[in-house]
Order: C-alpha cells, then structure tokens, then sequence
C-alpha cells in the first residue's frame, strides 16, 4: 500500500498492510536534528511517515515585540507559546462590555480568503495521492474563549447563555468556510484539534458540552461526510464520559487516547473499536520525553498490540512530537511501529 492508502483503510476501520503512523505536528528542532537543512514540506516527503497534518494560517498583525493582533482581534503573547499556539494577552471582550453589543459591531474574518490556508494548499500539492493530507480545524470552543476569556466564557454558559450560542455560531460560520475551502482543495481528512478535558475530567458539564459544543462539531462533521472525508476528533483529557457522544455525533475516529489523563488505549480499543478508528498514544508527557529509546520501543509494542488488532489503528503521540521529545526517541517510536506493526500481527 501507499502511506496514503495504508491511513485511510485503516480510519475507516480496516486492515491495512501495517500500521500507518501519522502525528498531529513534529517540533521544527526535532525536525532540524534528524533532518538538517529540511524545510517542512522536504521533511515529511523524506520521513518515513504516513500522512501530513496541516493547521489553517491564522492571520497577525504586528503590535509590539513579541505581541501580535490575530485576525479575530485577540492580542496575543509569542514569546510565552505554548505548543503551537501563541497565548492570549487579554479578552478582547471582557467583563463589563456589552457582549451582544460588542457582536453587532465586531467584524470577523473572512473564511474564504485564501490565506488562510496556503499551507494547506502547499501540503496537497506536494503529497496528494501519496500521504494523507489531515487539515487541522477549531469549531465551537477554543477561539471563543480566546475571545471572550476562559472564566468569563464558562460564566456566560450559566448567565448568558444565548450569547454562548450566538458567539459560537459566529466562530462556526468562519470555520465552516475554511472546511469547504479544504475540501474543495482536496484535503483527505478533517480533524477538530479542541480539547473538551484536562486530566482531571471535562472542562464543563457534559449536558454543556452537548448543548453548547456538540452543535458545531456535528456541523463540521456533516460537511466532511457530505465529501465522504472521514472526520477525526482529537481530545486531550480524560473524555471517557463523553466518547459515546462524540461518536453518536459522528466522528470516524478518536485521537490521542491520553494515557497521562487516565486513558488506556486498550479499553477505547475493546468497547469503541468496531464503531470508530483509533489514533494515538505513544504518552508523550514523559515517556518520549524522558526515557530512554530502548522504553519508547517497548511503549510502542504495547500501544501496537492493544490497538491494532482486527484494524482501525493509527499509531501515533499522545499528542504532538514537541520541543522537548529527543529525536532518538521519535525515531525508535517510528522504528519499532515498522518492526511491529505490520499485518498479519
């Protein structure tokens, strides 16, 4: 098979010839040091990997060193980044405005300016018809509360609950646009990248979660199916109360199975496996992180044989190769994955 054709018989659920690996995104400097000199695009034709995932290009302005304007108006601070995405600085609408005042008179970007997705356009072009191409999407919660500030946000569930809606639906509207662009573009996999839980639990009630979130996600997923593209979503956190949702709402397949959060890849596997595919969960918190590459081998095996029998498995992090994961230990993830993976197991 194709690393292309190997991804997508297996988020449809099949058996493909071995166990594709795909991650949401790889560290530039964990990129620089297996890859010297590589830009992204060269990494990735280059890599033993079977798909490419792409975030939309959100759009800054420059404000001060380190601070920049994004598209939808929130300041945000690059020097902290956390991840992939910068830190807002403030609530663009904050307590004691008008937040229904503050929507009439806000103007949202505009889903369809191309912009925002070039380096989408750049992935499909480079690797359509050989890798998958995962476009990486938000729907009703993280710019939301990037906007309106996460307490404040959670507040207005309870005292203001037809702005939640109104602000979510906003927020959807810009990000449908931006499916229907990538879908057109000939993107093969959509992807929601918002985390509902921490490791603790659910960041709200899941009746909240279903009445405020769910109607977005099940919009995006509806779209993507309307093009017979599958429809992964990612979740950070213990989401065991809420797997049944997300599936009756869906989607094809669930990433990353947090083991740090309490999530055992094996249990998803036996009660969910012949209703939706499986994505993760090499634990990249402290596993590729700290141990040694002889462990994140061992790690992988398991993550193997608990996933991959009878199909319907990607293996990949338990969520992203970051900064701080040697690249020794990315590449004896990938290198066991080909030593173990292929099928018949």
């Amino acid at each position: 098979m194709t690393p292309r054709e190997r991804v997508m018989t297996a988020i449809r659920g099949g058996t493909p010839d071995k166990v594709p690996i795909v991650e949401l995104s790889i560290d530039k400097e964990v990129m620089e040091e297996i890859m010297p000199g590589s830009n992204w695009l060269d990494f990735y034709e280059e890599f033993d990997i079977d798909g490419v995932s792409v975030f939309y290009d959100l759009l800054y302005e420059d404000v001060a060193p380190d601070v920049k304007r994004d598209c939808f108006g929130v300041l945000n601070n690059f020097k902290a980044m956390e991840g992939h995405f910068p830190v807002p600085l403030e609530p663009l609408i904050p307590q004691g405005v008008d937040p229904m005042k503050f929507l009439d008179e806000h103007k949202m970007p505009d889903g369809k300016d191309p912009r925002h997705l070039a380096g989408l356009r750049d992935a499909v072009k480079r690797f359509k018809g050989k890798k998958a191409v995962v476009m990486i999407m938000h729907t009703s919660m993280w710019y939301p509360m990037c906007m309106r500030g996460y307490e404040n946000f959670l507040l207005d569930i309870y005292e203001r609950p037809e702005f939640i809606h109104r602000l979510t639906n906003e927020f959807m509207k810009y990000f449908l646009e931006l499916e229907k662009q990538a879908i057109e573009m000939g993107v093969d996999i959509i992807l929601d990248g918002e985390d509902y839980a921490g490791q603790q639990g659910l960041v709200m009630s899941r009746e909240h979660i279903q009445e405020f979130l769910l109607p977005g996600l099940k919009q995006a997923i509806d779209l993507a199916h309307k093009a017979g593209i599958p429809f992964v979503k990612h979740c950070d956190g213990n989401i065991y109360p809420i797997i049944d949702m997300l599936i009756d709402a869906g989607i094809d397949c669930l990433n990353p199975i947090e083991p740090a959060a309490g999530m055992d890849l094996g249990i998803v596997k036996e009660k969910y496996g012949d209703r939706i595919a499986i994505w993760g969960n090499v634990d990249c918190a402290e596993l590729l992180t700290f141990k040694t590459p002889a462990e994140v081998r061992e790690a992988t095996r398991a993550c193997i044989e608990a996933g991959a029998p009878g199909g319907g498995y990607i293996l990949s992090s338990s969520n992203t190769i970051h900064s701080q994961v040697p690249a020794a230990n990315f590449m004896a993830m990938v290198e066991a994955c080909r030593e173990y993976g292929q099928y018949p197991l």
